[in-house]
C-alpha cells in the first residue's frame, strides 16, 4: 500500500528557548554589525531590495556612535528632544500603571522598552501625516506633544474624557493629532490606514499614512488584506511591525518567526521592506525617513519590522511570570533605547548625567501635576461621568424617530423616579 513504509505525519509546535524558571541567555543572537547595511534610493525597486527584509538597520554602535549611511545626521534639538520626549513617555508609563493599581482605572498598557518604534517614528514624520496606532504606541502623542491631561481623562473615563468613557482605557483617538482612534480588534487600523492613503493620494493630496501592528496579528487577515490593496494600488503608506517577541502569552514563534523575518511578508507582495533594530531611536527615525520620502515620492508601501522586547506585561491583567524567563528583559541584546540614545548624545558632547537626572525628575513631575489636573475630573470608579443623554448622541447625524421617543421614555421615567 502506497505510504506503508513512511514515518506518520506530526506536526510541529513552536516553543520559545525560554520559560520561567529558566535562564535566559542570547548568546547565539547574531549582533548586526551597525552602519553595516547599505541605504538603497528611495526609487528602488522592490526586488533589488529583498536582502534587506533579512538584515538589520543599526545606527549607534555599542559606544554609542553614529555609524554607516543610514545615519540621519540630526541637529542636537532634534535629538534631546527625542531623548525627552521617550523619558516623558516612560515617566507617563509609570505613574499612570501605578494608578491602575490604586483603582483609578481599570486598565493600563506600558510601551516600556519600545519607546524608540513610536518617538524615532513620530519625529521622521509630518505632523499632518495620519497616523493609525496600535494600543502600544502612546508615544506617538507625547512626540506630537499632545496635552498629557487629555490623554490621562481618557484613562479615567472621567466628564473631561473627549470620547465620553466609550472605550477602553488608553484607546485614544484625537483628530487635531491626526492620530486615528485605536481600536481593541487588533491590526483593523492596517486597511484603514492603506484606504486613507489611497484617498489622500486619489485626491491629489501630499499626506501621507503610517500604521502600526504587532507581530502577532500579522497573522491576521486584515493583515494581508491591507498588504494586497497596498501593493496593487502603490498606497503611500508606511506599514509598520512591532516584533517585540511576545503576543500576549504567545511568542511570536506562533506568528511565524522560526521560519522567517516579519519584514520577510514584504517580499511576496512585492512591497519594499525593511528591518530595523527597534532599540536605536536613529534607526527607526532613519528607516521612517526612507520609508517617508519613498511614498511622498510615489514610489509605493514600506513594510518596518522593528525588532524590539516587550519588557513589561501585555498589560495590567497579564502576568508575564507566567510564561517566560524572569531574566529576559534585563538581558535582551540590544539593549534599552533611552540609555542608548542618552550614551549617544554623552558621547556627542550635548548632554550630561546630571542634565539627564534632572530631566528625569522634571518629566515625573510633569505627569505628576497632569495627572492632579486630569483628576479634578475625576477617575474611573468615582462612577457615572456622563449624561445619560450621551448613550444616544454621536452616532446619527439626525437621530432617528425611535432614539428620540426611548430618549424621552428615558427622561420621563427618571423624572417619575426622582431621579
Amino acid at each position: 500500500m502506497t505510504g506503508r513504509n513512511l514515518p506518520p505525519l506530526s506536526l510541529h509546535v513552536p516553543e520559545p528557548r525560554f520559560r520561567p524558571g529558566d535562564e535566559a541567555d542570547f548568546v547565539d543572537f547574531e549582533m548586526p554589525v551597525a552602519g553595516a547595511v547599505a541605504r538603497p534610493d528611495i526609487a528602488a525597486k522592490p526586488d533589488a531590495m529583498r536582502d534587506m527584509c533579512y538584515a538589520m538597520v543599526r545606527v549607534l554602535d555599542d559606544d554609542g556612535r553614529a555609524q554607516g549611511p543610514w545615519d540621519p545626521r540630526l541637529d542636537a534639538g532634534i535629538l534631546l528632544k527625542m531623548l525627552r520626549h521617550m523619558a516623558l513617555t516612560r515617566a507617563f508609563d509609570e505613574r499612570l500603571y501605578r494608578a491602575q493599581r490604586q483603582g483609578k482605572t481599570s486598565f493600563y498598557m506600558k510601551c516600556l522598552g519600545e519607546e524608540a518604534t513610536s518617538i524615532g517614528a513620530a519625529h521622521a514624520l509630518d505632523y499632518d501625516d495620519m497616523l493609525f496606532p496600535s494600543y502600544r504606541q502612546q508615544g506617538l502623542l507625547i512626540a506630537r506633544d499632545w496635552s498629557i491631561v487629555d490623554m490621562i481623562n481618557q484613562i479615567y473615563s472621567n466628564k473631561a474624557d473627549r470620547l465620553k468613557g466609550r472605550q477602553l482605557p488608553i484607546m485614544y483617538s484625537v483628530k487635531e493629532a491626526n492620530f486615528f482612534s485605536i481600536s481593541g480588534n487588533l491590526t483593523t487600523q492596517y486597511p484603514q490606514a492603506v484606504g486613507w492613503a489611497m484617498a489622500s493620494a486619489a485626491r491629489g493630496d501630499t499626506r501621507i499614512a503610517a500604521a502600526w501592528c504587532g507581530e502577532g496579528s500579522t497573522a491576521e487577515g486584515d493583515f494581508h488584506s491591507a498588504m494586497t490593496f497596498a501593493a496593487v494600488y502603490r498606497a503611500p503608506v508606511i506599514l509598520n511591525v512591532i516584533n517585540n517577541q511576545w503576543a500576549i502569552s504567545s511568542f511570536s514563534g506562533f506568528a511565524g518567526a522560526e521560519e522567517t523575518t516579519f519584514a520577510a511578508r514584504a517580499v511576496g507582495y512585492g512591497i519594499a521592506g525593511l528591518r530595523v533594530d527597534g532599540n536605536d531611536a536613529l534607526a527607526v527615525y532613519a528607516a521612517t525617513q526612507w520609508a517617508a520620502d519613498r511614498a511622498r515620492s510615489n514610489h509605493g508601501p514600506t513594510l518596518i519590522e522593528h525588532f524590539t522586547y516587550r519588557t513589561e506585561g501585555h498589560s495590567t491583567s497579564d502576568d508575564p511570570s507566567k510564561y517566560r524567563s524572569a531574566q529576559e528583559g534585563n538581558k535582551w541584546p540590544l539593549g534599552d533605547p533611552i540609555a542608548r540614545l542618552k550614551q549617544h548624545v554623552i558621547a556627542l558632547g550635548i548632554w550630561d548625567e546630571e542634565r539627564h537626572a534632572t530631566m528625569d525628575r522634571e518629566v515625573a513631575e510633569q505627569v505628576k501635576l497632569a495627572q492632579r489636573e486630569a483628576e479634578k475630573n475625576g477617575v474611573l470608579h468615582d462612577g457615572l461621568k456622563q449624561s445619560f443623554d450621551s448613550m444616544f448622541e454621536d452616532v446619527f447625524e439626525e437621530m432617528p424617530w425611535h432614539l428620540k421617543q426611548q430618549q424621552q421614555q428615558m427622561h420621563d421615567e427618571r423624572k417619575a423616579a426622582g431621579i
